[in-house]
């Protein structure tokens, strides 16, 4: 029998993806009409395969030999290159795209489950795929024939990287006030000048070329967001035969030093600074990606997909922490359970400790549903992408949007929290380098400010997905977990009893919300928008663990015994803590507005 991996556990994965959200139905429609579960479990294998063999052995060594500054150019540990070019082997950066584009046409959630298996196993080394695909995907969204055909195709075959380019140093993510500019040009491009900070990938020698999406402002154009355009700045600039050409005006000036992810490049890069002069005139080469002044826009498709990547990052990275603290506490033995009364007895395995348990299945809730969460959203991607019927595509968009600002932050806080619980069930060895989750805290710790802060999440939720449409997006929401209700409601027993207990929460969550909603001081509205976003995640975890307690049914194996337990958990231990958050939204509370400045 082959030993469980350490990484992910592909029995809840295959529960996820066939008992709960039946993908294998997915094959009847035109789009996936090729697949089969045989396919996607195909897929599935491979990618855990590489996974462990090409991206784990490096995980610790890339981050302790993190990329260096040397001559102007960034030097990488040796096997992140080999194991991205593995990745790309199995078509996975393009596997969502469509055929014709050089895809396969891969269900997203099934694209979604192979990724997890990579960010599991090396998220810093995973980074530069994701990001690469997102870019692509943007394109292929936004972008014209021309710069699908030169910049999409050798991004999908793991030739070109890709980046997203929006911060700088005296904006963060203020947006409305970057300062970079885009000149036009008589022969239909744009010569970029700024400085970008925090890039991502922003500079390495992993492949031919780095394709980089930059907001930038054109002269002239609407103050704030509403003058920001976007533009594809490569790396190097490419001939009309495909070939590359000569180094665009793209300069590295620095690196900047995370506490994780520490494999993958974070870049400041200069654009214009005149360090290279494409065609003898100074400034970065850019290109128009749709029409002036809508970049923010097209770049939300970009950010949007990697929002919610990142909380599936937050998930495998929480749910490889997990897998290894319950295997430390299934042989580590210490102590003796209190009803012992002889000291001479053979110590006990952690795992027999309540405490132990009890935080082991903290975590569990935590990751499984965070797990289930982020495939829910990319069930979603794919039911939208194939829905014939216009009313029902509005509805799964207005849900898709609901769910995006949760499905990044939740997983980012509470598998974080995971892994704190893995590090404390280690005990004093968890904070030491020799055991994997001190890394994996580490790099989960970025999560909840990647592609946007908690409060960032919290204020777009609040303030703008839940009130689309005069409450419209609130109202998607609250009937697929009230649907959840009903179901379980009539299945019965334990069933009911915890539907029951749902209901009330998702009946103070409108409450709250619709209360929240109609004040009109945007101040008071959204001073306490993140507690807002916990509250209303945790109710919608609750909804996905009354989701699994149903898939499970009655069955007596490990697996779905483990699921129903998990589920009590999270109705016992979690679901409680939202009643006080509502309390303090329904009051209004002025707490935070009312503190002088003066007074910390």
């Amino acid at each position: 029998m082959a030993t469980p991996s350490l990484l992910l556990s592909r029995p809840d994965l295959d529960f996820l993806l066939y008992d709960w959200l039946d993908i294998g139905s997915l094959t009847t429609r035109a789009r996936f009409a090729e697949h089969s579960r045989e396919t996607f479990d195909a897929v599935l294998d491979v990618c855990a395969e590489i996974a462990g063999e090409r991206f784990a052995p490096h995980n610790k060594r890339s981050d302790a030999e993190e990329p260096r500054f040397v001559d102007g150019r960034v030097e990488l540990h040796p096997e992140i290159a080999p194991a991205l070019q593995a990745l790309a082997g199995t078509g996975l950066l393009g596997a969502t795209a469509d055929e014709s584009a050089g895809g396969m046409a891969l269900p997203h959630v099934v694209h979604a489950a192979c990724s997890a298996w990579f960010a599991a196993a090396n998220i810093s080394t995973f980074a530069y795929a994701m990001l690469t695909t997102a870019n692509a995907n943007l394109l292929l969204a936004h972008g014209s024939e021309e710069q699908v055909r030169r910049w999409v195709q050798p991004m999908l075959e793991g030739r070109y990287h890709g980046t997203m380019c929006l911060s700088e140093t005296q904006a963060g993510s203020s947006l409305a006030d970057i300062t970079t500019r885009a000149e036009p040009r008589d022969d239909g491009t744009f010569r970029i000048t700024g400085t970008k900070m925090w890039i991502s990938g922003g500079d390495h020698g992993l492949g031919e070329n780095i394709v980089h999406l930059v907001l930038a402002k054109i002269p002239g154009g609407p103050p704030g967001v509403k003058g920001i355009s976007l533009f594809v700045v490569p790396k190097y600039l490419v001939d009309d035969d495909g070939s590359r050409g000569e180094r665009n005006d793209v300069v590295l000036a620095g690196l900047n030093h995370k506490m994780g992810y520490r494999g993958t490049t974070n870049t400041v890069l200069n654009f214009g600074e005149g360090a290279h002069t494409p065609g003898g005139e100074p400034g970065a080469v850019g290109y128009l990606v749709g029409a002036p002044h809508t970049g923010l826009a097209q770049m939300f498709h970009m950010m949007n997909e990697a929002r919610v990547g990142v909380g599936a990052g937050a998930v495998a990275l929480g749910y490889t922490g997990y897998l290894k603290s319950l295997d430390y506490a299934r042989t580590r033995t210490q102590g003796r359970p209190p009803s012992s009364k002889d000291p001479a007895a053979a110590p006990s395995a952690l795992i027999d400790h309540a405490d132990i348990r009890r935080m082991l299945l903290a975590q569990k809730s935590y990751v499984e549903g965070g797990l289930a969460l982020v495939l829910y959203c990319g069930r979603l991607v794919d039911d939208l992408r194939t829905a014939t019927d216009g009313e029902e595509r509005d509805r799964l968009a207005l849900l898709l949007d609901v769910l995006t600002p949760i499905a990044k932050s939740w997983p980012s806080q509470w598998c974080l929290h995971a892994n704190d619980l893995a590090i404390q069930i280690h005990g004093g060895y968890g904070y030491t380098r020799e055991y994997d989750v001190e890394q994996h805290y580490r790099d989960n710790r970025l999560n909840p400010i990647h592609e946007g802060t908690h409060g960032i999440q919290a204020i777009d939720l609040l303030g703008r997905k839940t009130a689309l449409r005069d409450g419209a997006g609130l109202r998607a929401l609250e009937s697929v977990l009230r649907r959840g209700v009903d179901t379980a409601r009539r299945r019965g027993g334990e069933a009911a009893d915890l539907a029951e207990r749902l209901e009330q929460a998702v009946g103070r969550l409108v409450e709250v919300t619709t209360l929240v909603h109609a004040e009109p001081d945007p101040d008071v509205r959204l001073a306490n928008a993140s507690v807002h976003l916990e509250a209303t995640g945790h109710v919608v975890v609750a909804w996905i663990w009354l989701e699994q307690f149903l898939a499970a049914g009655d069955a007596g194996d490990a697996l779905r015994a483990g699921k129903r337990q998990a589920a009590r958990y999270f109705f016992g231990y979690e679901l409680p803590r939202v009643y006080p958050q509502f309390d303090l939204l329904a009051r209004l509370d002025r707490t935070t507005l009312e503190t002088d400045p003066a007074w910390f």
